[in-house]
């Protein structure tokens, strides 16, 4: 139950009001877990339900209002349960049996749009039975399947995990790893972290903690220091070691200390690969240049805690692009799941590293950028960028790495 959202695959459940969603999801967590009623729109804002399940492991369920509410809260309602489509990793659309129409067809291709595994659940199948027309048709969708289902009396559940078990993505399945891949077997990795005012006593902030992780499971060694004592480190090995990975507020210093042939990235870096996509973000600070005085900059930031003093969202990042373009940029602030509708006055998009939440929800808000044609990177490309070390952080990364090569190249081509 401690299993960070990260790892969870995020089941969405989405339908009309009163199609039977909630008692859908006491079932599959075989408890009580949301309120159940006749009454239509009970289920007010998003449910969440952290679980294990066999065969699939931690999940976590997301239970939403129903996407035909109305009024002005209605209307509120509905754009919360919008939001949760841009986190779904596999998506279940509950139906009355017997009442597929223009609303369900309309909700499975946006499902169907955002490319998620969907599975269909024809609930109250004690009542009616959905039309066999129907089930043929959605047989031949990709990525989607049927169950008939009843939650009064457990008809169909044993079909339903199976589905969900062949739905999957595969990316949660084969989840790639933060850095074991960038050291080889029998070699160590340094890990420089510095004390974060943000960390609970006693802690370390969620990327090292789980990087840490990562490069245990692969039975790599590893050496955690703060950036004080990376050199007593360094000249403790006998041989140099195959990565140092730095907290990004950290960059300059380890930067000077740590010596040319050994690889150095920071934590942020490696999560804009795991989360994200490396690719995009390293393009994005690339717009860092473009930015003149005046620009909006808009920082996304996944958690909400409490900035502390030199916090690196409101204070740290905001104060090195001031002096990066030389005068004042326009900045503002989100934080959670909060975002903005309208991106296109943006110039460039700061996002963090965003530990705490599955790959979807990074991914989408990527896509809206581009969408939108706004440049996204994340803090620890943007840091990297601005300090002038970026060459160096994404070394470990050939593609990347490329991308910026081909962007200097351009750069000295140009005739201005």
């Amino acid at each position: 139950m401690k299993t960070p959202k990260t790892f969870r695959l995020h089941i969405g459940i989405f339908g009309r009001r009163n199609v039977g969603k909630s008692s859908l999801l006491n079932c599959l967590t075989r408890q009580q877990t949301a309120i159940v009623s006749a009454t239509p729109g009970t289920t007010t804002d998003p449910v969440e339900k952290p679980m294990e399940l066999p065969a699939i492991g931690p999940v976590l369920f997301i239970d939403t209002a129903g996407v035909d509410d109305e009024g002005s809260l209605g209307s509120l309602r509905v754009a919360k349960t919008r939001q949760v489509i841009e986190r779904t990793d596999l998506a279940l659309l509950v139906v009355e049996a017997g009442n597929w129409s223009t609303f369900e067809e309309t909700l499975f291709r946006e499902l169907s749009a955002q490319n998620l595994p969907t599975v269909i659940v024809f609930n109250k199948s004690d009542l009616s039975e959905p039309a066999p027309e129907l089930i043929e048709r959605l047989s031949q969708e990709s990525k989607t399947a049927s169950v008939i289902f009843c939650a009064r009396n457990g008809r169909g559940i044993s079909e339903l995990f199976q589905a969900l078990i062949q739905h999957i993505p595969d990316e949660f399945i084969n989840r790639p790893s933060i850095a074991a891949d960038l050291v080889p077997e029998g070699r160590c990795a340094i890990l420089v972290t510095p004390v974060d005012k943000a960390a609970p006593k006693g802690r370390l902030i969620l990327p090292e903690v789980q990087t840490i992780r990562d490069l245990l499971d692969a039975n790599r060694f590893i050496i955690v220091c703060r950036e004080s004592e990376l050199p007593l480190a360094l000249s403790r090995l006998n041989e140099k070691p195959a990565i140092v990975i730095t907290d990004s507020q950290a960059f300059k210093t380890v930067n000077e200390l740590t010596p040319a042939d050994i690889p150095l990235t920071g934590f942020s870096v490696l999560f804009a690969r795991l989360q994200g996509d490396l690719n995009e973000m390293t393009r994005g600070a690339l717009s860092i240049d473009r930015l003149k005085p005046g620009d909006k900059v808009l920082i996304a930031e996944a958690c909400t805690h409490h900035p502390v003093q030199e916090d690196i969202g409101t204070v740290k990042i905001p104060r090195m692009l001031n002096r990066y373009v030389g005068g004042e940029l326009q900045f503002e602030w989100t934080h959670g799941r909060d975002f903005p509708e309208e991106l296109a006055s943006f110039k460039l998009i700061i996002h963090c590293g965003a530990c705490t939440w599955n790959r979807r929800s990074v991914l989408s808000r990527l896509l809206r950028a581009q969408e939108a044609g706004v440049p996204i990177t994340n803090y620890g490309l943007c840091i990297a960028y601005s300090l002038k070390i970026f060459n160096r952080a994404l070394e470990p990364f050939p593609i990347a790495s490329e991308i910026y090569r081909n962007h200097l190249q351009s750069q000295q081509n140009s005739p201005d």
